[in-house]
């Protein structure tokens, strides 16, 4: 689509309260699903936080990784199992997750984006234990029950200048090393640094009223709304913790949180810096 000189103007003066609303404030970003594999939604991604950024908004990336552990799983010769949607991880697991997900995907994010034009620092949860973390069953093993954030390191970064961006792996005071579920940390990372809002990046629209119709996005919903929408089974199976999440960080005092298509380029201005946006809005 052209666009001439003046379009252009007109769509920056539109998003100019929204730059002035989150000028200076904390956004935290759960980057997973499709967005993270396709290379060119990768790239979207990044260029959105690079811009962010730039205009004084401050970016806190938050990242999974469980499609590339799997695959590296694979490589070794070893199954992946999984409860309820958690990957059971003993010792070896564990390890591999370390490997994965605070070497190979954080650090090329962080190289994806000082190439694209932005600043970037890698951390994992065990810099400064900053995610602190106990076993949360025998069954799961070395997966995590998170104890205590310490969101030094991240305010740390940020007042340099920089974009952190965090790998979910926790530890505790042991040594031993723990998979964090990506949407727990985001939520308790985000209400740590009292962030004005998160997203959480997925592969659907937001929350909507009929599974089978991408049209009947529910575009915001309040901590009253999700008992009821729990009950009517609108809220069910793997969206039940994602939106436990949510509210979990606006218990924590963020005063905005998101579910947002992943799949769709440049969602995250879309959410952002437009009236329209393009998810689902939780508020207190």
């Amino acid at each position: 689509m052209n666009l001439t000189n003046a379009q252009r103007a007109e769509i920056l003066i539109q998003a100019l309260p929204y730059i002035k609303r989150y000028n200076n404030k904390i956004i935290v970003i759960k980057y997973g699903g499709s967005a993270m594999i396709n290379e060119e939604l990768k790239t979207a991604v990044m260029g959105d936080i690079v811009l962010l950024s730039l205009i004084g908004i401050k970016v806190v990336l938050v990242h999974g990784g469980g499609q590339e552990i799997s695959d590296m799983l694979s490589k070794i010769g070893k199954e992946s199992k999984f409860v309820n949607g958690l990957r059971v991880t003993d010792k070896e697991t564990a390890e591999i997750v370390q490997m994965v997900l605070a070497g190979k995907i954080n650090k090329g994010l962080v190289n994806l984006i000082d190439n694209i034009g932005g600043r970037a620092i890698g951390l994992c949860g065990m810099d400064g234990h900053m995610i602190e973390a106990r076993q949360l069953s025998d069954e799961l093993g070395f997966v995590g029950e998170i104890t205590r954030i310490d969101a030094t390191p991240i305010l740390d970064v940020l007042e340099k200048g920089y974009i952190p961006v965090v790998s979910t792996v926790g530890c505790d005071s042991s040594g031993d090393i723990f998979n964090i579920n990506a949407d727990t940390a985001a939520s308790k990372i985000a209400a740590a640094l009292n962030a004005e809002s998160m997203i959480s990046m997925t592969d659907i629209r937001g929350l909507l009223r009929d599974k089978a119709d991408e049209d009947s996005l529910i575009s915001k919903v309040t901590l009253g709304d999700s008992a009821k929408l729990i009950e009517k089974g609108i809220i069910s199976g793997g969206m039940i913790p994602k939106v436990e999440c949510c509210f979990d960080a606006i218990r924590g005092g963020v005063k905005k949180v998101f579910i947002i298509d992943g799949r769709v380029p440049h969602s995250i201005l879309i959410e952002v810096l437009t009236d329209e946006g393009i998810g689902t809005m939780f508020v207190n």
